[in-house]
């Protein structure tokens, strides 16, 4: 694991743990109540849904020139928000460490 995928990972950890702790206090009902309670808390919604329609669009296209699987990434995505695109940042970080090593190896 280089230190990219470490700091990925520690995100990934913390922001998992921060998931764990709404639902536990909130429920999932209870969150996107919250979610949608005024006018900021919508229009913070509706930025994230562009942020992570935008960044799944970019992984999709990733993956695919990498000869990767996007789907479970974008279904996590579309499931648990960031956590998606931040397993297939690691996972991608991970391939290209792989490709490197390979091409040293070829050279």
């Amino acid at each position: 694991m280089n230190g990219k995928q470490l700091g990925l990972s520690v995100v990934l950890a913390a922001f998992a743990a921060l998931n764990a702790y709404v639902v536990y206090e909130y429920g999932y009902v209870g969150f996107f109540q919250l979610v949608l309670a005024n006018a900021a808390t919508v229009a913070a919604l509706v930025d994230l849904t562009i942020a992570l329609s935008l960044v799944t669009l970019w992984m999709w296209q990733d993956a695919r020139e990498r000869g990767m699987s996007p789907l479970p990434y974008a279904v996590l995505t579309l499931t648990l928000g960031s956590i998606g695109p931040l397993l297939y940042l690691i996972r991608r970080e991970g391939g290209e460490q792989v490709r490197k090593l390979s091409a040293v190896r070829a050279g």
